[in-house]
């Protein structure tokens, strides 16, 4: 085949592969969330003492996407996407071993946070080096819909299972699953055109094909990637926005089925299908942001962002006071904040560290970016399950009210800031 036919074959392999694999991520991190219920009851185990357990997970995940970010520039996301999922998921299968060992859970599902934080830096890396500036915003949506499915497939497994066999075999299975994915990802992913002897995506950009020859993606250094990261502030910008958002959106990622179990009298294998709606809306929510971003706002992200997350504080306010039973009206809901969630943390996330860094720090500046997401979901992880114990469920609702605020007006001093543009964009 010629080269443009070899470019197709191959853009379409690796996006499928990562996006595959980037979702079964999830199987090994959102299914602690169905299992929540159970574990609290088997055990007497607090929320407070639970979120501790969540809290673990999302800090390592941000010290995680701090260091694994920068090493994703220099390995490339072959080695660490494969090592991360399949560590990952031993981790999984060790935490339904831990028997209501407190520390032991705290221990585990932290290092699990870890190896989790080397699937997503190193997944937009892989976009930034396949694909040019031009086709990014697009790519960029359709990527973030792999954690959306992906969070909704681990919900309805999970709750499967747990309603068949126990909360135990929530963590067996989906490891299983995961670990099959990340051998298939090692074998059919590659880190860069190059590496297959196709053209760059600067060459792509510029219409040229290239010299054919196989080389490696070379790395620009250290001092060139934490440059680009530390010294950008639109890229703290979107940090402390991401870190914001956060705070909304895994305080319903982990706590929305408790909510409809305690509070809407679900049964939790019901709450975890009815909570599949936040990641199924949030697809869509993802597709429109990318759509809106590149045709309404001429490739700014930070206008549709900003819009969205200011409706999500207006819906987290509201969705409290919906009556008990209320079925039709709760899920609307809970599909106006999916929607509303994931379309903007999907272009904080993927479209704007290509747009404010550059291919060759993409995973840097992602890593920067998500690791202060996930201090914003290490805060709502404890910070949620003590406002619950305490104070009850209202007061969380206007914790995260509070942080979809703070994202939307951080994400509003970036209206008029577009993709910047220089020699590895």
């Amino acid at each position: 085949m010629d080269t443009n036919q070899k470019l197709k074959y191959w853009k379409k392999r690796i996006f499928w592969s990562i996006w595959i694999t980037y979702a079964c991520f999830y199987l090994v991190r959102v299914n602690m969330s169905v299992a929540l219920p159970g574990i609290m009851g088997e055990y007497g185990i607090s929320k407070t003492a639970m979120g501790g357990v969540l809290t673990a997970l999302f800090t390592m995940y941000a010290i995680g996407q701090f260091v694994n970010g920068q090493l994703a520039d220099k390995f490339g996301a072959r080695k660490l996407i494969s090592i991360g999922i399949i560590v990952s998921a031993v981790l999984s299968m060790t935490f339904g071993f831990t028997n209501g060992w407190l520390t032991g859970m705290i221990i585990v599902w932290g290092l699990n946070g870890f190896f989790q934080a080397m699937g997503w830096s190193p997944s937009v890396k892989t976009i930034a080096n396949w694909f040019p500036l031009k086709m990014r915003t697009k790519k960029a949506g359709l990527l973030g819909t792999s954690y959306q499915i992906g969070s909704a497939a681990s919900w309805a497994l999970s709750g499967f299972i747990v309603g068949l066999l126990g909360w135990r075999w929530a963590f067996f299975v989906p490891a299983i699953i995961a670990i099959v994915i990340g051998l298939h990802w090692a074998i059919r992913g590659r880190n860069a055109p190059e590496e297959v002897g196709l053209p760059t995506a600067e060459e792509q950009h510029e219409g040229r094909i290239g010299d054919g020859i196989i080389k490696k993606d070379n790395h620009l250094g250290f001092k060139y990637t934490l440059k680009t990261v530390l010294l950008n502030k639109r890229v703290w910008t979107v940090a402390l926005g991401l870190f914001c958002l956060n705070i909304v959106r895994y305080g319903f990622m982990d706590w929305a089925p408790t909510y409809l179990f305690e509070v809407q009298k679900a049964a939790i294998s019901t709450a975890a299908f009815k909570s599949m709606i936040i990641p199924l809306a949030g697809s869509l929510g993802t597709l429109y942001a990318s759509f809106i971003a590149r045709t309404l706002f001429k490739h700014r992200k930070a206008p549709i962002a900003s819009i969205m997350l200011f409706f999500l504080a207006l819906f987290c306010f509201i969705f409290p006071k919906i009556p008990v039973g209320n079925w039709i009206i709760s899920l609307i809901f809970l599909a106006i904040i999916g929607f509303t969630t994931y379309g903007p943390h999907v272009l904080m996330v993927t479209a704007l560290p290509m747009d404010y860094g550059s291919r060759k720090a993409a995973a840097s500046v992602t890593g920067f970016i998500d690791g202060w997401g996930y201090i914003g979901a290490a805060l709502t992880g404890v910070g949620t399950g003590f406002l619950i114990d305490n104070f009850g469920w209202n007061y969380a609702f206007y914790f995260w009210v509070l942080g979809a605020v703070g994202a939307a007006i951080l994400m509003l001093t970036l209206w008029n800031q577009g993709p910047v543009k220089g020699k590895y964009h």
